[in-house]
């Protein structure tokens, strides 16, 4: 059965099915013009009157049949892209329920050993205290992952916080990053602001805080340095500002930059089990530079150069000092 499995392949129908399409119009050129000539031969040997019959306008029909037969080709062509659309998205979803489903079973397993061992042994309490932080740990991980599953739901169905308010971008980055340094241990953090002044944005402070997340998450994950560094460029454009995230990470192929931020997608083969994290992390970033009407980009030198991240948002209401 196995040899046959082309067979079935949506290329394959496709393609059979527009041969046969072609050979069955191919085919009807041939009998109507043979057809027509032999009615026109018969008029003219009985001087027939053609009203009779009918009036011969073989290229007429013949162009109205291969306008016909495009608008058909044209609506296989649509529902081929979108079944293979379709079957790519659905490889995708279910590797990434693959991977996801380990991400959620590895610390509930962590969790019930630990409780099993907490029923059967009495633990001195420095054991005890010291098995507690490894479960608060797994707790952590397991509502990390909850909650990105839930502001992914809330940002694609537009449930998200809406309000946007005036803030200096460069006060609320280095906010982010006092609030949340001990998520990013051992990291060199700088901030280089070009204009040397705050520089004032309308943004969603919920929003911006998951994109600035996302982005210091995955320049610290993918890090093999001893002493991750991420440098945090403002750059005033006449149309905007642009924000840059340089770090030294483990870098990207150029081939990937852009398909990092698909939903599901992961560095390396895009239905690899292996591969590296969610795939969420990054499609969620560009969402976010979306509702701020802004874009976000990423460029590399390759493996081991590091990588940049840029956001750049256009002008609304100006970029002030």
């Amino acid at each position: 059965m196995n040899r046959f499995k082309w067979f079935y392949h949506p290329v394959f129908i496709f393609i059979f099915s527009i041969v046969a399409l072609a050979a069955s119009l191919v085919l009807y050129v041939y009998w109507y013009i043979g057809v027509s000539a032999g009615l026109a031969s018969i008029i003219k040997n009985y001087n027939l009157d053609p009203n009779q019959f009918f009036e011969v306008n073989t290229w007429v029909v013949v162009l109205v049949l291969s306008i016909l037969v495009g608008i058909i080709l044209v609506g296989v062509f649509v529902i081929f892209v979108y079944n293979q659309k379709t079957w790519q998205l659905y490889r995708l979803q279910r590797n990434f329920i693959n991977n996801f489903t380990h991400e959620l079973k590895t610390p509930v397993t962590s969790l019930k050993l630990y409780l099993d061992t907490f029923t059967k042994y009495d633990l001195p309490r420095e054991e005890q205290i010291k098995y507690v932080g490894y479960m608060l740990q797994d707790v952590e991980r397991l509502l990390k992952n909850i909650n990105r599953i839930l502001n992914l739901a809330r940002i694609e169905s537009g449930n998200y916080w809406k309000e946007f308010v005036i803030v200096d971008l460069v006060n609320a980055v280095q906010k982010f990053y006092r609030n949340n340094a001990d998520l990013f241990p051992n990291c060199e953090f700088k901030i280089h602001n070009l204009a040397g002044k705050p520089l004032h944005y309308p943004i969603n402070p919920q929003l911006f805080e998951m994109f600035l997340m996302n982005i210091m998450t995955n320049a610290v994950k993918y890090n093999e340095s001893d002493n991750p560094s991420v440098d945090v460029h403002f750059i005033p454009r006449k149309k905007g500002l642009q924000i840059r995230f340089e770090d030294n990470g483990i870098g990207i192929e150029k081939s990937e930059t852009k398909k990092i931020f698909r939903m599901f997608y992961r560095v390396g083969q895009a239905d690899d089990a292996t591969a590296n994290g969610s795939g969420l992390g990054l499609y969620m970033a560009r969402q976010i530079a979306r509702i701020h009407k802004g874009e976000v980009t990423a460029e590399s030198e390759g493996k081991g150069k590091g990588s940049i991240f840029a956001l750049t948002l256009p002008m609304r209401g100006g970029v002030e000092g």
